[in-house]
């Protein structure tokens, strides 16, 4: 399989070293009959980032989860995300020249967050938080479909995929979960459990057909705080959270050697 002539998009975040190497990958890549975008291309055949976990799940949300198979060059610090280091650079374009590779697909977090009058909807690659504004302690209604679940007390919860079980949930104490698992994680975040209030303090395992709700329950005042793989959102109102898998797929490029626990064992052992 030979695959010259094909549009690639490559993004990549402002540090020096990042800027440095997308300037040689797109000269190689040209030199190798690519044709690198100038724009952002929704048509193109992949997409290159450049930058570290947090530029990878930036560039997905900034081009709204697109369906472009994505592969990440590490030039930032945990490079979890990322396949690359800037010196693979030939091995990577021989590689994807001969077809040397596979796509693997996951799952974002679907998230629907209804007001009093509107419902909106947010997506998530890693994970889903619903937290009380400025640190205040929050009481969560929780259920499982229509069957209840428990009245959460404490900071918040999370709500992670597989592909998420490594970045905040595990620092959390939440399991790591192979991503060929389709499945979603409840994690407590500095859980209450007193006379007073009783809540789960470790994470929940639900199947990837399961829809969670979430009903908050307000004393102060009457928002939420959602936050969606890092970035912040305030719904003023909240009257009902329901999350589950999305059906929408992410097509990660890796190589045929890749191995997520190989990764793991790298990254965090």
């Amino acid at each position: 399989m030979y695959l010259a002539n094909k549009k690639i998009n490559i993004v990549s975040n402002n540090k020096s070293v990042s800027k440095e190497t997308e300037r040689i990958l797109k000269r190689k890549l040209e030199k190798s009959d690519f044709i690198v975008t100038e724009n952002f291309e929704p048509n193109a055949d992949l997409i290159i980032c450049i930058g570290g976990d947090g530029s990878f799940l930036r560039t997905l949300h900034k081009y709204n989860f697109p369906d472009i198979p994505i592969i990440g060059i590490n030039t930032g610090h945990l490079g979890f995300f990322q396949d690359l280091s800037p010196r693979e650079l030939d091995e990577f374009i021989f590689k994807y020249k001969k077809g040397d590779y596979r796509i693997d697909e996951i799952s974002p977090v679907e998230g629907l967050i209804c007001t009093g009058n509107s419902c909106n909807e947010i997506l998530g690659i890693n994970e889903i938080v619903i937290k009380g504004f400025k640190s205040r302690t929050i009481h969560l209604n929780l259920s499982l479909a229509e069957d209840f679940l428990e009245k959460f007390s404490g900071d918040g919860i999370l709500i992670s995929t597989p592909t998420g079980s490594t970045a905040y949930n595990y620092s959390l104490g939440g399991s790591i979960v192979d991503p060929r698992l389709n499945l979603l994680q409840i994690t407590p975040i500095a859980p209450i459990n007193t006379i007073a209030y009783r809540s789960f303090t470790s994470s929940i395992i639900v199947p990837e057909h399961a829809t969670i709700k979430i009903f908050p329950e307000y004393t102060y005042e009457n928002s939420v705080l959602i936050v969606t793989d890092g970035t912040e959102h305030r719904y003023n109102e909240t009257v009902e959270v329901q999350v589950r898998l999305s059906e929408l797929k992410i097509k990660l490029l890796r190589f045929k050697e890749y191995n997520f626990w190989n990764k793991v064992k790298e990254k965090f052992l």
